[in-house]
């Protein structure tokens, strides 16, 4: 338990980390972006270049935007308090949703611009300048693109990964604005419009994508197959479970929770409960990042097919006698049962028998490795009880006269 505890530290200390890298990239990119806004906004003025300015009040946005994520990511990094028990991780999926009508808003804004600019035509002033600024613009905005989109991804932050595709968008921008100067400087001065509005749709569309991811987010919904299947195939690989079921996930901010119900044997222990439980967070956070909490619910198996263990003197078929020992009887019969009818059964020599030491050890890990759930016989020692117990493989004593009833008997009472 000490060592789950110290492990929790940990991943609580590695997420704090995480947040304070995320809150450095946003910081970075909005001074860089108020710089670029001021250069292109002056640039603009003086050569009276309506595009360059409009990408000046563009580059201001983005200023806002990446503020957004910073106040986002670190009202994140609160501790979970009395009116807000699961933490405020939302906070940075809000903003995330914050800076994608930002994109929005800045498609149309870019859309009208770029109409104006091809109802009303301007000669450009200073345009080596100008195109030199334009190119500037770019070359930065790519950059902090793929900067940011780098740390959203290493961190799990959904809004600076947003940020970065703003970025993105921001290139094409800029290049909009390199050709539309350019037209405007060889003559072709409608060109710089057209280019704009084709560009505002996809800017339009990619933040209502965006907005549609983070709305989803906000109202708890699943959308991560992958990491169900993840999930349930690694819960699956643990000793004890026999079935998942009911996985939910969700986001909350940059973290991952995840709910999941388990398949078990019957009258399984607390003890035993516990520590299936606490394997299966372990497994779970090793291979998903960014998991913070994981519920688990565990509930008997709704199997109905039972497979029962009898040591037995003789191979006589369902007329054998049973043995009144467990590790030196001769034989062992397992039969699998349903709907209250033997299936089908085996008798096997007992490979413990013969041994002089940890016979019944012996006994006890071959029904393990059979499947047994049930063992019907009388004497089990200390060593062998130990082991069925850790196998979850519940033990009773005969109830009936024929082996054929003590069989049934047993399954109906496994079945309760």
């Amino acid at each position: 338990m000490f060592l789950i505890g110290e492990m929790v530290l940990l991943l609580e200390e590695k997420n704090r980390m995480d947040l304070k890298k995320g809150e450095k990239a946003s910081i970075y990119s909005s001074l860089t972006n108020l710089l670029l806004a001021v250069i292109k906004g002056i640039v603009g003025l003086f050569s009276g270049s309506i595009a360059l300015i409009a990408d000046s009040i563009h580059s201001f946005t983005d200023i806002v935007a990446s503020l957004a994520v910073y106040i986002g990511l670190r009202l994140s990094r609160r501790k979970p308090d009395e009116k807000f028990p699961y933490g405020y991780y939302k906070i940075e999926t809000f903003t995330s949703l914050v800076i994608s009508v930002l994109i929005i808003i800045t498609g149309i804004e870019i859309a009208l611009e770029s109409f104006n600019a091809y109802l009303n035509p301007e000669i450009i002033k200073i345009p080596l300048i100008s195109l030199s600024v334009a190119a500037l613009s770019a070359a930065v905005s790519w950059l902090l693109a793929r900067y940011k989109e780098k740390i959203g991804k290493q961190i799990g932050s959904q809004a600076l990964i947003n940020d970065g595709k703003h970025s993105f968008i921001d290139i094409l921008s800029s290049l909009i604005v390199f050709v539309g100067i350019l037209s405007a400087y060889i003559g072709y001065l409608q060109v710089q419009g057209i280019s704009g509005i084709l560009v505002a749709i996809l800017i339009i569309y990619m933040g209502l994508k965006l907005a549609k991811n983070d709305i989803l987010v906000l109202l708890d919904a699943s959308m991560d197959p992958e990491k169900i299947r993840q999930i349930k195939n690694t819960a699956e690989s643990v000793d004890g479970v026999e079935g998942v079921h009911d996985i939910k996930v969700r986001r909350s901010g940059p973290f991952v929770f995840a709910e999941l119900h388990l398949e078990t044997k019957k009258d399984l222990s607390v003890k035993k409960a516990s520590e299936i439980s606490e394997n299966i967070k372990k497994k779970v956070k090793d291979r998903i990042e960014n998991i913070d909490t994981i519920t688990v619910q565990i509930e008997p198996s709704k199997s109905d097919e039972v497979r029962i263990a009898v040591p037995v003197e003789n191979k006589d078929g369902l007329e054998s006698k049973i043995s009144e020992h467990f590790a030196r009887a001769p034989y062992i019969l397992i039969a699998e049962v349903l709907n209250n009818e033997i299936i089908s059964y085996k008798i096997i020599e007992n490979p413990g028998s013969q041994l002089e030491k940890k016979r019944g050890i012996k006994t006890a890990e071959y029904l393990e490795k059979e499947k047994v759930n049930i063992l019907v016989g009388y004497e089990v020692g200390e060593g062998p009880m130990h082991v069925l117990s850790d196998e979850l493989i519940d033990i009773t004593h005969p109830e009936g006269k024929s082996l054929e009833e003590i069989i049934i008997n047993a399954y109906k009472l496994s079945i309760t």
